[in-house]
């Protein structure tokens, strides 16, 4: 009994640890907080900076440069300004994969803004799931307390073995022991919603405060070809592709006009205009290095968008499938919960008036434990299964 003793006492800490001075939570709130404060939308907020500093970058001229020289011979000095000029195209394919990628940059940010929302949905239903296991072992632990203390009572009365006190002291320990399991679990749990909002995790500062209902329909899906990953992707394989056009074209450039004044000549005073213009030759360098390196980031690129392509039709199959299961294994959870009730509550009368022994009462409690157990994974996989094709139904936002 002292070790029975020792888990209960445990057990009580725990839920005292978690009940403690705790802020109620809602879904919504936890979701909020994910998106503003979380790490996840922090980087993809930066790497859309990014985006729109290198469409800067690419949209800026070439600056001019003056020449001052000197020589002994007349005219002796002489100022000239190179101005580069872009007659292959260069800039204006340069701007155009700098759009692309400030645009797969835009559609990857709006991607990670619902999938950290989906981080924190899915971290807030297994807190959810986990509160209510602990509610379920709780109330487990208590009746198997009373049954234990109901056999001693039958035992002293000489109704009952001391067999059945033996075996009810044992489930009452087992019943015990995973109330502290369950205990515990909803306390990491709670570490890893706090994490994904974004909140100390040094203390339990939380607590979640819906109910683990059904889940909502979901509306029709646009196709995953339309997602944001695949945007992105496609986006990221256009600006490649522009990127391999650009190191091409930069072959020949720079290319640039020159003009300026010599003055200086005792035989012709005044100011003399000089014209002319500057173009490379490829003889030592052909740009070989960048071109190859542009059509190794395009491979890339195309790979990276069949992947992304694979990886969306798989996790929407997979949540559809995992969905659709869950929801047809709630509709038996239902029946077997209510029967499994109506089968504990006559085994306690049957075994209270003597027409039931002890090892059929533990059995239907242990039953219609597993069996509720088994509803809040039920309904806690259609929730996570629901948000994640609602963070896959999310398509391209209108420009």
């Amino acid at each position: 009994m002292s070790s029975l003793v020792r888990a209960t006492a445990f057990f009580v800490f725990l839920s005292a640890a978690v009940a403690r001075s705790q802020q109620p939570v809602t879904r919504q709130q936890a979701i909020e907080s994910a998106i503003t404060r979380g790490a996840r939308s922090a980087v993809a907020r930066a790497d859309t900076l990014v985006g729109a500093a290198q469409l800067l970058t690419a949209r800026s001229w070439e600056n001019p440069s003056l020449a001052a020289t000197y020589s002994k011979s007349p005219p002796p000095y002489h100022a000239i300004v190179d101005l580069p000029f872009d007659i292959t195209g260069i800039r204006g394919a340069r701007i155009r994969a700098a759009e692309a990628i400030r645009l797969a940059s835009q559609y990857r940010f709006e991607f990670e803004r619902a999938a950290a929302a989906l981080d924190a949905d899915t971290s807030y239903t297994r807190a959810l799931a986990a509160l209510e296991r602990v509610r379920l072992s709780r109330r487990n632990a208590r009746d198997a307390d009373s049954l234990r203390r109901m056999a001693a009572i039958r035992r002293d009365a000489g109704d009952a073995s001391e067999l059945d006190v033996l075996l009810a002291t044992v489930n009452a320990g087992q019943a015990a022991n995973l109330a502290i399991a369950d205990s515990a679990m909803l306390i990491s749990t709670i570490f890893d919603l706090q994490t994904v909002m974004g909140l100390d995790t040094t203390r339990i500062a939380i607590v979640p405060s819906d109910t683990l209902a059904m889940p909502a329909l979901m509306p029709p899906n646009a196709g995953p070809e339309l997602a944001l990953p695949i945007a992105a992707a496609r986006q990221a394989l256009s600006a490649a592709d522009l990127s391999v056009r650009v190191q091409r074209r930069s072959v020949f450039a720079p290319f640039s006009l020159q003009a300026g004044v010599e003055w200086g000549d005792p035989g012709t005073p005044g100011l003399l205009p000089t014209f002319g213009f500057s173009i490379p030759l490829p003889v030592l360098n052909r740009n070989r290095g960048p071109i190859a390196l542009a059509e190794a980031e395009r491979e890339r690129a195309r790979a990276e968008l069949a992947l992304a392509l694979f990886q969306t039709q798989a996790t929407v199959g997979r949540a559809f499938r995992e969905r659709a299961a869950a929801l047809e294994k709630l509709q038996r959870d239902r029946v077997l919960v209510e029967s499994a009730n109506r089968i504990v509550a006559m085994s306690l009368v049957a075994y209270r008036e003597g027409a039931q022994g002890l090892p059929a009462v533990l059995e239907a409690q242990r039953n219609a434990r597993d069996i509720l157990s088994q509803y809040i994974n039920d309904l806690a996989d259609a929730w996570i299964a629901t948000a994640t094709l609602r963070l896959y139904s999310l398509t391209v936002p209108a420009r």
